[in-house]
């Protein structure tokens, strides 16, 4: 068949199977735009800021493991799109960009709304794509889906110019559902000589530690690192973006491990002889000072991508691979061998774990007068049964939200955790429920946070989304402020909030539920009323301590064991 590039566009997002297309319209792309009012297989959600668009398909795509979609305009369009393209690429998230382009004739004459799009995304993409023949584009988008989803995912921006659209010039199109790219070959097996030299490794070890990443959940292996970590029994941390590659209330999950950390996931990782690291970056966060960073360990790597090998931390044994055939391929020999850990010596590094445990790194003082958020975030877990879609912003009650609700399941906790952007919570929460209707999502979020993306819920309003948003308001940017406090000799430099809306009424103005909360005894309440509301939005204003700090933390540039812990569980550490 014979179609135009607006409806090549539209045939191959079907042929590909995308559900949801994230965007808002612009002169660019209206030739798009006019293709989509044609059809009705994908649904398009228009959003109120492009940013928006990017962080619903982020949303989408970290819940459902497939690529999100994102649509906009040249110019502008492509520019507020940037922050959220950004943040998909530090977590390794699949999504596809569309950007309209100034028609090929006019690019480099500054036209109107004419962006340099592939030099301006080229350092946040996986790949990006100028399309400026028609002919190029089916192949070009089949190109762009399979380096966004394969190997180490990331965002791939495809610009396209309005020529390239027109509705006047015709091709024969067909889906390319095979496509070679000479440059780009991911692995796709683990070598098996340094998987035999990774075991030898692991069953020698008397104090191991299995240290996770989102690398886990992005390659679908959380079911296989559950049983390597069980048919070992070594202790198992995850960084902020592997939370629920293992279960949480499991007995052999010490919490989760870096700046804000357990205080015995990172002392068992600074004493442990060996370490096993799966799907995880080595990042600044879990580090802290690389000269310190486990000392005595002996390190085991494996990762599907080459560049993360010892990028930050030099390791022993490398394993370029995907996570879930690595590990399929090492629970096979580990059933093939007899061979275990030594079991005296693993249970007395048990011993030693337990005994961190016991400091209680997590206590945090009751009060009757102010609600503490770590308290709203219990009585979250306890409203939703631990079985939530959990999405944050950035700051104290990111922290809070990952310390205090343990996730049994993976893609459950979205949240960015590479670029760290305030404004995401709310349109990865709706981008989320748009993938699962029935399910309950809760975007956990500040005064700060909520306020960058909250013409969202606008767009909420119009797809009829039952969202419930838990704003733990504290009237500061709560993070620097206690940066502020540690370090800058309580110095509280713009940190602090004035004029803040009204929430509870602001939500009612955008036509959702509103509730304001500022008494201990209403939280639990609270929630459960929300909740039970299946088909609204409820913002639910909690007022929280505005003194609140999140402990343990593990100061900038310090070693793992260099933490401030609140001062009952100092006192309990040095008893």
């Amino acid at each position: 068949m014979e179609l135009s590039g607006a409806q090549i566009i539209m045939q191959f997002l079907e042929d590909e199977g995308v559900e949801f297309i994230f965007g808002y319209p612009g002169g660019a792309v209206l030739h798009i735009y006019d293709e989509i009012y044609r059809r009705d297989k994908i649904k398009h959600i228009l959003v109120r800021h492009e940013q928006g668009a990017t962080h619903m398909a982020d949303g989408y795509a970290r819940a459902t493991g497939k690529p999100g979609v994102v649509l906009v305009t040249s110019g502008p369009g492509a520019t507020n799109a940037v922050t959220g393209i950004a943040t998909a690429h530090m977590d390794s998230i699949p999504m596809v960009v569309l950007t309209g382009q100034v028609p090929t004739p006019a690019i480099g004459s500054d036209a109107f709304q004419e962006v340099d799009c592939i030099g301006i995304t080229r350092p946040c993409v996986k790949h990006n794509f100028l399309v400026k023949d028609v002919h190029d584009l089916a192949s070009t988008l089949k190109k762009a889906f399979y380096v966004a989803s394969s190997g180490r995912p990331g965002p791939v921006v495809v610009d396209i110019p309005k020529d390239v659209t027109l509705p006047d010039v015709k091709i024969p199109y067909e889906y390319p559902a095979n496509i070679t790219m000479r440059s780009y070959n991911p692995v796709s097996r683990g070598h098996t000589g340094q998987m035999k030299k990774a075991l030898d490794l692991i069953l020698s070890a008397k104090r191991p530690m299995v240290y996770t990443g989102g690398g886990v959940i992005l390659d679908g292996a959380s079911e296989e690192l559950r049983e390597f970590t069980r048919i070992l029994g070594f202790p198992i941390t995850n960084t902020l973006m592997g939370l629920g590659a293992y279960p949480g209330t499991d007995e052999q999950f010490v919490g989760m491990l870096g700046m804000h950390g357990t205080y015995e996931a990172n002392m068992a990782m600074h004493n442990c002889d060996v370490l096993i690291g799966i799907g995880a970056r080595f990042d600044d966060r879990v580090v802290g000072d690389v000269k310190q960073f486990c000392p005595g360990a002996k390190i085991v790597h494996i990762d599907i991508d080459p560049s993360s090998i010892s990028k930050t931390v030099k390791v022993d044994v490398p394993i370029v691979g995907p996570v879930k055939s690595v590990l399929r391929d090492m629970i096979a020999m580990l059933k093939e061998t007899n061979s275990r850990p030594d079991a005296d010596s693993l249970a007395a590094w048990w011993r030693q774990v337990r005994e961190w445990q016991s400091i209680d790194c997590l206590h945090y003082e009751w009060s009757d007068e102010r609600i503490k958020p770590q308290y709203v975030v219990q009585k979250l877990y306890e409203a939703t049964g631990g079985d939530a879609f959990v999405t944050s912003d950035v700051g104290q009650h990111q922290m809070w939200a990952a310390q205090f609700y343990p996730f049994d399941k993976p893609n459950r906790w979205i949240n960015s955790g590479g670029l760290g952007t305030m404004g995401f919570g709310l349109p990865a929460a709706m981008g989320v429920q748009f993938a699962f209707p029935e399910a309950q999502v809760a975007c956990v979020t500040g005064e700060g946070s909520i306020v960058m993306c909250i013409q969202e819920l606008s767009t909420a309003k119009q797809y009829n989304l039952p969202i419930k948003v838990i704003n733990l308001n504290n009237g500061y940017l709560g993070m620097v402020r206690q940066w502020q406090e540690f370090i800058y000799e309580k110095r509280e430099s713009h940190s602090y909030l004035d004029s803040l809306p009204d929430f509870a009424k602001l939500a009612e103005s955008f036509g959702h539920v509103g509730m304001r909360i500022d008494k201990p005894s209403d939280v639990d309440s609270a929630l459960k009323e929300a909740f039970a509301m299946k088909d609204r939005l409820v913002f639910m204003d909690f007022v929280t301590d505005p003194s609140e700090n999140v402990f343990p933390m593990m100061m900038a540039g310090k070693g793992q064991t260099d933490m401030l812990l609140p001062a009952f569980c100092k006192e309990r550490e040095l008893a």
